[in-house]
């Protein structure tokens, strides 16, 4: 498996290809994941780029982190571990949980 890189702040017209196209002239793409809004469809601004090796991504993270694309400056760094999703019952984050009180 590759090395995971998250980026952000992306202008909400760029697409899936834009980002491999940019991403695969710094080596191997794996997979891009543009994340949308489920009701919308529309771009939540953000997306994950996997690459197949550890020093393409290291490579893209230095070049393309700050780099406009669009009208945007945007921010690749490694990705966080994934968190387990909770259902949103017993996991209130201190607050008794349910989690819609607020």
């Amino acid at each position: 498996m590759g090395k995971r890189l998250y980026v952000g702040n992306l202008d909400y017209s760029v697409t899936e290809g834009a980002l491999s196209e940019l991403f695969g002239a710094l080596g191997e793409v794996e997979s891009v994941s543009l994340i949308t809004d489920r009701m919308t469809g529309r771009s939540k601004g953000f997306a994950f780029v996997e690459m197949t090796d550890d020093g393409a991504a290291k490579q893209a993270i230095e070049q393309l982190n700050g780099k406009v694309m669009g009208e945007r400056a945007i921010k690749v760094d490694e990705a966080r571990p994934r968190r387990e999703r909770s259902s949103g019952y017993g996991d209130g984050g201190g607050y008794g949980g349910g989690g819609d009180r607020w």
